[in-house]
Order: C-alpha cells, then sequence, then structure tokens
C-alpha cells in the first residue's frame, strides 16, 4: 500500500479497472487513474511538488511566499478544505494558519484496511478538530467517508469543503463538458482573477452566466479562451436527497464524477484558472476547473462566511457542536462514457 508519488510519500489502492493514490503530507487524493489509458482526471500542477513541512519561504520562493504558498508547494488534485474555505485573515495568517486551513498542510496517519480499503486521519491543533476519512475502492468508484470531531468545549461554525479540481489531459479548452444538479447561481462578487470574464455578483440560473460585456456563458463547457478566470457558485437542487457533477472528456471517452446528500454539501463552487494568474507558481500556465463542493459557497474568510448569512434560503456555515462528531460520505467515479452523463448515481455495494 505505502508508495511514493511523484516524489512524494503516499498509500496505493488498485483494483482491475481504477488506481488511486493519496498523498501523506495533505492527505491530497492525488490521483484516481483509469487503468485501462492511464488517464487521471484530477489535476497535477505543472511545478516541482514538495511536503508541506519541507516548505521554507526563504528558500521556495518559487511558490509565491504568500499565505497560500505552503498549500501549492504540495497541492494535487482533490485538496480537503477545513475549517475552512478561503483565506485566513491578516492575524490568522502571521500567526501561520494557510490558505483552506491546517488540514492542507497537516501529516496524515494512514492505515490499511485490506487491499481495497485505507483509512487517513490527522489531529488539527489550531482548529481543535480532528479528521478521519476512509477510502474504498468499489469497482469503478470510491466510497469516501469523513469524521470531524469538534475537540473544545464551545460550538464551532466550520467551513468544510472538497476541492476537487480537474486538469489536463483531461480538461481540454472548448471540449471537455460537465453536468451538475444545480438550481440558482451567483458570480464571485469581487475580482477573482486577472481575466475575469463574467458579471461580478450577478445570480442568474445556472447553466447561463451573465457575461461583464454582455450575453452569457454556458458553463457546462470549458472555456476555450487563451485565458480565462472565474468563480461561480451553484445552490444544489433542493429537492432532490443526492447531488452531484460529473465531467466528460471526448479524447478520453471517460466520465469522472462526484455524488453526495445534499444536506451535507449544499453548494458547488466552479473554479476556472485558465492560464490566467501571472504570479509564481502560476505563471500564465495552468489549466484547472475546479468542482469543489461543500457546506460554503465562497471562498472567503471565517469571519466573512460567518457574516454572510443564507444564500437562495440555503445556509453557508456547518456548525459542529461542542465535544461531538459529525459524519458525511461521498463517492467518486470514473467510467468509460461516449457523452456526458445527463444523471449520476450513489453505487449500490
Amino acid at each position: 500500500m505505502k508508495t511514493t508519488y511523484r516524489d512524494r510519500r503516499a498509500a496505493r489502492l488498485e483494483n482491475g479497472a481504477l488506481r488511486v493514490t493519496v498523498l501523506e503530507e495533505g492527505g491530497h487524493v492525488a490521483e484516481i487513474a483509469d487503468k485501462a489509458t492511464d488517464v487521471n482526471p484530477l489535476w497535477t500542477p505543472m511545478w516541482p511538488s514538495i511536503e508541506p513541512s519541507h516548505y521554507d519561504p526563504a528558500r521556495h520562493a518559487e511558490y509565491g511566499g504568500g499565505a497560500d504558498a505552503s498549500l501549492l508547494a504540495g497541492i494535487m488534485g482533490h485538496n480537503l478544505c477545513l475549517d475552512m474555505f478561503g483565506g485566513p485573515s491578516d492575524d490568522e495568517a502571521a500567526s501561520g494558519l494557510p490558505v483552506h486551513g491546517e488540514v492542507s498542510t497537516a501529516r496524515f496517519a494512514i492505515e490499511s484496511n485490506g487491499p481495497l480499503a485505507l483509512t487517513m486521519s490527522a489531529g488539527l491543533p489550531e482548529a481543535q478538530l480532528a479528521f478521519e476519512r476512509r477510502l474504498e475502492l468499489v469497482d469503478r468508484a470510491v466510497r469516501i467517508r469523513e469524521r470531524v470531531a469538534n475537540r473544545s468545549a464551545t460550538d464551532r461554525a466550520i467551513g468544510w469543503t472538497q476541492h476537487v479540481t480537474l486538469g489536463p489531459p483531461f480538461v481540454e479548452h472548448g471540449r471537455t463538458v460537465m453536468r451538475t444538479s444545480a438550481r440558482r447561481a451567483r458570480v464571485f462578487e469581487g475580482t477573482f482573477g486577472p481575466a475575469d470574464y463574467l458579471k461580478r455578483g450577478a445570480d442568474f440560473d445556472w447553466p447561463h452566466a451573465p457575461r461583464a460585456n454582455g450575453g452569457t456563458a454556458d458553463l457546462r463547457t470549458f472555456s476555450s479562451a487563451d485565458a480565462s478566470s472565474a468563480y461561480t457558485v451553484q445552490q444544489m437542487d433542493p429537492g432532490r436527497e443526492d447531488a452531484f457533477v460529473a465531467a466528460f472528456s471526448p479524447s478520453a471517452k471517460l466520465a469522472f464524477g462526484c455524488v453526495w446528500r445534499r444536506s451535507d454539501f449544499p453548494w458547488l463552487g466552479l473554479w476556472e484558472e485558465n492560464r490566467a494568474r501571472p504570479n509564481a507558481p502560476w505563471n500564465s500556465r495552468a489549466v484547472t476547473w475546479g468542482l469543489e463542493f461543500g457546506v460554503s459557497p465562497f471562498p472567503e474568510t471565517r469571519r466573512q462566511m460567518i457574516g454572510r448569512g443564507p444564500l437562495f434560503d440555503t445556509p453557508t456555515v456547518r456548525w459542529i457542536p461542542a465535544r461531538r462528531t459529525v459524519e458525511v460520505e461521498y463517492w467518486m467515479l470514473l467510467v468509460p462514457a461516449e457523452s456526458a452523463p445527463d444523471e449520476l448515481k450513489r453505487p449500490t455495494k
């Protein structure tokens, strides 16, 4: 089970169809690969990856040096955001808290639960939380169960987002398409990136987002522009028990998707970074499509998250009572396909 992946300490599960690799530091799901084609839909940054514990701002200027640098030094594929989704405040950053919370740079203990399952766990001392994730490989799907325990004597408001990011070769300009169980949506309310093309703060019905210069963009197809940046948040259909998002690559003839209980994660954020950010380590070269389902709609500070209040009559934060534990379950699937699936359901074991 223990292995290395792109010079990182890792663990692996595999069966006849899929290969799943997780990283020890940061806990990222780095790879869910189709063994027949060796295609991994998840994003692998083009910059060198190091263990977050090795990051030193004095020696690693190539990762940018901001509050996100320690995260970017080791990010890969699907990273968890806990106990916040977004950047730290100035005081939190001065105290050493990275973007998306300390879990993204934590070292995980990984235990085998047999040839097709493993458990990852990490303590988050600054957040006073304990986190556990169990992965089980079932045919062409990965069943993931997570537990967050509040170790403090106070109720805690937390952000908790599954930051699933796709990248090339699965993501192709103007070709890769996506489907989801979304309803109402909103464009990021401020400047998101240097090549924004959507109208700031605009509300819309999925999938047609208002463009800044008029007209609309169909968000179901990845951008064909030379450079673009965008973030929109989608309310998952409140009339459904389960929510889903699925992306299809015509070249690979594969569909990748996630299914989860809508009550656990009522929001889906779509992050588009298409060769737009000029600063290190992006250097106007990265191509990513983030499918980020979570309890909060926007990447923002803790104070902003708590102060936001409901959006479209839907909560934007999750509370964990004192000394209590909450659990969620979701599935990730990678299946052969001829077109984008209009529906995705939890597998039945």
